[in-house]
Order: structure tokens, then C-alpha cells, then sequence
């Protein structure tokens, strides 16, 4: 009996997602977005949890953008899992050399292991799990025997917004087995999809890999040679960063921009697809999200704080206020702390052309979220004007800020929930819910968690200037740099 080589899951999380703003935005982008009302897990978690019992399977290496690099940690933090590595890219130079990056980091470790490639922001209905692990599975020996395999979904209507896969033969002839892939095929306009729908040599690009890694530098290193010359540059230069390992930003960058499917995918003679039939959706854009989404009587999606009266076929998405939507038909409204939008369904396609509008014009709503990500928690901007700005921060088990100080404002702290300790100057004392400090201008401090529960405090800022850039930091135990 042939051994099975090891299964290394890689998953993919560099993704911006711009077509579901407000929402999704770069600096929380799709993949950590939760949109499920019961489970509340992120794309990113429920892919991970998809996977958490295939067999022989190692703990997953998660690429993602450095940016990312607390929310990544957190979500994983929340689900219990703990990766065999977290490795940042210094920027988004598409799906090849990430793929590259794992796979010499995977064969780096003494042996040839089977990568299997995950997007991190896909949906897949979690009735099919077992039928998705047990196609995985299944395609393993054609991936031992040296083959890329590619996962094509059975069409179930003629979309325009998926790639498609042309198989040699009928994949309804032999369901079950891979087949030797023919073509790739971008988003084709309506009358070639409605042609593929028809022919059951088409499947939809999933964008799911599986592939021994030795295989994908072979044939990286003969199709698109300087992916893999940059990449082992970056790789080699690498530094530790807590947790993390960040890829050297010179040598990555010098790689192409391009695909998987672009730089191999439709040039190798090794890939063949293997049918996945299973209730599987990529949400580009919020209209598919409605598409695919439970609905009321009248065809409603309502999620979070929303009502619908006398409407029809809306999606209400209310994040931070109540919102209603009155004698309405056909309407996306998403609503957050900082940004509404509201469109007809037809045109939610046209969300990423909106947000490159917004960031022509310099509005800082395009890109950047209210919550920020640290790596001791995060914080909140609830209210902020010229000269104050107020807080609230969420302090994990056990984690500290920098000792720092501020020389243009004060912070008046005041405890919400958790055990809080304190340092300034110094001082040192604990307070609980209900109390509060100030801490003046100048004043070195320091916010510590020494509880087993999040610590939660409002923070009142005031002074002349409340950048974020006024710090000066004296320790740190993240690695940031100090005085």
C-alpha cells in the first residue's frame, strides 16, 4: 500500500474584497469579515473549522498581508488554532507567489508534502462538509502521482462572475475521478456561459488546489522562472516577528503580479479537475451575498439591527444603529459606523468602482475601519474633534501596551469591565469597573491586563494633536521599536 505524503493546508488571505464595502475594506478586509448570523465565524474561521478534521493533515500555514497580521492572529486565537506558521507578504502580488512562498517553505522542512490551497473568503454550505473532505480525499493520489489538481463546481445556472474549467472529457461520465483540463476560460459574457451551462465539460473554478510542492516549483521554475528566484530570496532574508514570519520586501515585490491559473495553470501538462459538487459560492459582491443568503416571505435578507416594512427582494445589513427599510424594492442598504451604502441590487457590481472614487477624493472611509487591530487587542474610535477624541479599548487576557508617553495629549482612563493595571510614572495600582485615572501630558504609562477576562476601558483623549504618531515608546513586548 502506498504511503500517503503529508497534507499541508496553505490558506490564502491577502484578499482586499472591495465589493462588499462598506464592510470589507483594506484594513478589514472580506476574509475576517463574519456575515453569518447564527455562527457568527469569519470567512477565514469557517475555513479553517472546514478543515480541522481531515486526515493526516498537518495545522494550516496562513499567508496573509502584514497589515493583517493582528486580525489574523486573533481569529485564530478565537477558534483555538495554532498554525504551523503565519507568513506576511509586504504586499499583494497575487495568488502565484504565494503559492510559491508556501511551497518552498513547505519542502524547505526536509520532505515533499501535498499542499493543499484554500482561499480564505469562499462559502461553502456546511451540509457539505463531509462531502468536501472526502473529494479532498479522494484527489490526494492524483496529487501524489504528481498531478495539479483543480477543483471545478458543477455549474447550477450560466454565470458571467466565475472562471470555468474545460475538461478532455464529460466529467458526468466518470463523477468521482480527475480528468486532464483543456482549457481556462475568464468570466465569459452570458451567451458563451449559457453555451458552458449546457456542456458537461465545463465546471466553475473554484480556485482550490492541491498539488505535492516540489511539482508546483518545477513547474513555476519552467513557466515563470523569477517567481521562484525572488521568492527564495525573500524567503532566505525572512525575519521572525512574534509569531510571525515577514518576507523580505525587495525580492517579493520584484515578483510578478499574476494568478496561479495565468503563471501555470494554462501552460502545464500536470493539471487535471476534479468534480466537486457541493453548494459552494465565491460572494463577490453583495448581490450574489442576497442570491445566496435565507430570505423572508417577501424576499428579504435582514442582518443585524434592520426591519423591513412593506418591501420586497432587499438586503438590509445594519451594523451599529436600528435600520429600516419602508416601501422599498430591490435595494442593497449597508449600513455601519461610518458609512452607508445604498444601491440597486444591479448595480452592487460597481461597488469596486466606487470605492476607487472615494479614495480619489481622499475619503478615508475608502480604506480605513473605526476598529483598529493590535497586537494586545484592539480599540474603537467612538467620537474624536480637533481637540478630543474618545476610545474604547478591548485588552486581551494577559497582554500589556508599550510603556509610552505622549508630549501634545492626556488620557483620562476610565475601567468598564476587567481588571486593570496601572502605570504611571512610578506608580503602580489595579483598578476595576467603575474607576478611573488620568494620566497627564508627558507622563510615562503604561495599560496591562492581568485578568483572565478581556479588560474594557473608555479612553477621553485631549490636546492639541491626537495623531496616532505621537508616541514614544520606552517597552515593548510585540518587538516595536523604542527609545
Amino acid at each position: 500500500m502506498k504511503k500517503k505524503s503529508k497534507l499541508f493546508p496553505i490558506i490564502l488571505c491577502g484578499g482586499t474584497g472591495t465589493r462588499l464595502w462598506p464592510l470589507s475594506r483594506r484594513s478589514f478586509p472580506k476574509q475576517y469579515l463574519s456575515l453569518d448570523n447564527e455562527k457568527n465565524s469569519s470567512f477565514l474561521q469557517v475555513t479553517i473549522e472546514r478543515i480541522r478534521n481531515l486526515e493526516d493533515a498537518d495545522n494550516p500555514i496562513i499567508i496573509c498581508n502584514e497589515e493583517h497580521r493582528f486580525i489574523t492572529a486573533e481569529q485564530l486565537r478565537q477558534i483555538n488554532i495554532k498554525p504551523s506558521s503565519i507568513i506576511l507578504e509586504p504586499s499583494s502580488q497575487n495568488t502565484a507567489p504565494s503559492i510559491a512562498i508556501a511551497a518552498l517553505k513547505s519542502i524547505s522542512e526536509g520532505y515533499d508534502p501535498i499542499l493543499l490551497i484554500l482561499p480564505s473568503d469562499h462559502q461553502i454550505n456546511s451540509k457539505d462538509k463531509e462531502n468536501f473532505l472526502r473529494s479532498i480525499t479522494k484527489a490526494r493520489d492524483a496529487a501524489s502521482d504528481g498531478n495539479i489538481v483543480t477543483f471545478g463546481i458543477k455549474p447550477i445556472n450560466p454565470a458571467t462572475g466565475f472562471g470555468y474549467i474545460k475538461s478532455k472529457y464529460s466529467l458526468q461520465k466518470d463523477m468521482g475521478k480527475p480528468c486532464k483540463i483543456e482549457e481556462f476560460i475568464e468570466k465569459p459574457n452570458i451567451d458563451l456561459a449559457k453555451e458552458f451551462f449546457l456542456d458537461n465539460r465545463y465546471s466553475w473554478n473554484s480556485g482550490i488546489y492541491m498539488a505535492k510542492a516540489s511539482i508546483l516549483i518545477q513547474e513555476l521554475q519552467k513557466f515563470t522562472p523569477e517567481i521562484i528566484i525572488n521568492c527564495k530570496k525573500s524567503l532566505q532574508k525572512k525575519i521572525y516577528d512574534l509569531d510571525f514570519e515577514r518576507l523580505e520586501k525587495k525580492f517579493f515585490q520584484e515578483c510578478p503580479n499574476i494568478s496561479i491559473d495565468k503563471a501555470i495553470m494554462e501552460k502545464t501538462s500536470l493539471g487535471v479537475v476534479f468534480p466537486l459538487e457541493i453548494d459552494w459560492h465565491d460572494i463577490g459582491g453583495w448581490k450574489s451575498f442576497w442570491e445566496k443568503s435565507p430570505k423572508d416571505e417577501n424576499g428579504n435578507v435582514l442582518i443585524g439591527d434592520s426591519i423591513s416594512v412593506d418591501s420586497r427582494n432587499c438586503l438590509i445589513n445594519s451594523n451599529s444603529r436600528l435600520t429600516v427599510g419602508l416601501g422599498i424594492k430591490d435595494l442593497i442598504i449597508i449600513e455601519t459606523n461610518d458609512a452607508v451604502l445604498v444601491t440597486q441590487k444591479d448595480n452592487s457590481e460597481k461597488v469596486k468602482n466606487l470605492v476607487n472614487y472615494l479614495k480619489n477624493i481622499k475619503r478615508i472611509e475608502s480604506e480605513e475601519n473605526k476598529k483598529v487591530y493590535r497586537p494586545w487587542g484592539n480599540y474603537f474610535t467612538v467620537e474624536d474633534s480637533a481637540l478630543w477624541k474618545i476610545k474604547k479599548i478591548q485588552v486581551n487576557p494577559g497582554a500589556s501596551l508599550s510603556l509610552q508617553l505622549h508630549k501634545k495629549r492626556a488620557e483620562h482612563w476610565i475601567i468598564v469591565e476587567g481588571l486593570a493595571k496601572i502605570e504611571i510614572d512610578e506608580e503602580e495600582f489595579n483598578l476595576k469597573a467603575n474607576e478611573s485615572c488620568f494620566v497627564p501630558i508627558g507622563a510615562k504609562h503604561r495599560l496591562s491586563n492581568p485578568g483572565e477576562s478581556s479588560l474594557i476601558i473608555i479612553e477621553v483623549q485631549s490636546g492639541s494633536y491626537l495623531g496616532e504618531d505621537d508616541i514614544i515608546r520606552f517597552k515593548d513586548m510585540y518587538g516595536r521599536k523604542v527609545l
